[in-house]
């Protein structure tokens, strides 16, 4: 089990160190030169392009660039930012907060509507199951930039039950701002997330120890407690894991649509300014996150499958 930890850890350490490589190289790549668009139409003179492009290395090679941003990342300094004259924690450490709420407030919706939706589903009959698993099918269908402008324009602008955009002040204020946000953001992959758990209950519930279940008249709560719901925790919790971390891709475009001030609106707003430290320092904040999401899934599958617990012990 110490070995399997290990082993996940470090394929964790490579794909951030990859990870980070590639964005490093793909901002390398891009067209524009940043101290241009840092001076824009001002008058500047050779000796202050000169210095900044000397303190940011800007014209030194890819390799040393990277080695030098990735020595002061692990000493927990993730540079200055190049446009708003600030370190890069103190621009990302204030929004972490917001995007951390919706992201929480997405995952208890995945967990509690989209796992508990899925159960019914399973559990129904053929009509209210067919007809859960069609409406699933058009929220699948509905990207996350369609539903934040939908629930903008009927439940925010039309109807006023809800603000358009902002992170609100206070925790009550702050929960109202994040209904709509979390609402977009959850719909397809809760319609996802209730299509899976119905599939592998059901695939579940048509295996030879439940059938056995059956037959011995064990009571119905206990077979689906522990035969069922029990067997199915493992692609239950893959796709939650799953979607979480395409949920972190999908906060980028929900937080430009409602004007969260989350790292994610930060996040475009350097990429268009070509502010490489702050682009690169949130890359490596989402990426970790991912990471760590997935270390704890198959950590958690490990611990409640015999089956995965087997395969990881004999690796």
């Amino acid at each position: 089990m110490i070995r399997f930890v290990l082993v996940r850890c470090i394929e964790g350490i490579v794909t951030l160190l990859a990870s980070s490589l590639l964005v490093f190289a793909a901002l390398f790549l891009s067209p524009g030169d940043p101290i241009a668009i840092l001076i824009g139409n001002r008058s500047v003179s050779e000796e202050t392009i000169a210095s900044l492009r000397e303190q940011y290395l800007l014209d030194e090679p890819f390799l040393v660039r990277w080695v030098s941003w990735l020595g002061h990342v692990l000493t927990g300094d993730f540079g200055r930012s190049l446009t708003r004259r600030d370190d890069v924690w103190n621009l990302i450490e204030p929004r972490l907060g917001t995007t951390g709420l919706l992201l929480g407030m997405g995952l208890v919706a995945i967990i509690v509507v989209g796992v508990g939706l899925g159960v019914v589903a399973a559990m129904s009959g053929r009509r209210i199951s067919d007809v859960m698993l069609g409406l699933t099918s058009v929220g699948v269908a509905v990207p996350a930039f369609v539903a934040a402008t939908l629930l903008i324009t009927v439940f925010a602008v039309g109807l006023g039950w809800f603000p358009t955009f902002g992170s609100g002040e206070g925790l009550g204020d702050r929960l109202h701002h994040m209904v709509l946000p979390v609402i977009a953001l959850t719909l397809s992959s809760g319609a996802y997330v209730i299509r899976v758990t119905r599939a592998a209950l059901r695939e579940e519930a048509q295996r030879d120890p439940v059938q056995t279940a059956i037959g011995r008249g064990l009571p119905r709560t206990q077979i689906v407690r522990h035969h069922i719901v029990r067997n199915a925790l493992t692609p239950i919790a893959t796709v939650v894991a799953v979607t979480l971390t395409s949920m972190v891709v999908g906060s980028i475009v929900i937080e430009k649509a409602f004007a969260l001030d989350g790292i994610g609106l930060l996040l475009t707003d350097a990429v268009l300014r070509k502010d490489f430290a702050v682009v690169q320092a949130i890359c490596l904040i989402l990426i970790a996150f991912v990471v760590v999401v997935a270390l704890i899934v198959d950590l958690i599958q490990v611990m409640v499958d015999p089956r995965v617990r087997a395969k990881a012990v004999g690796r």
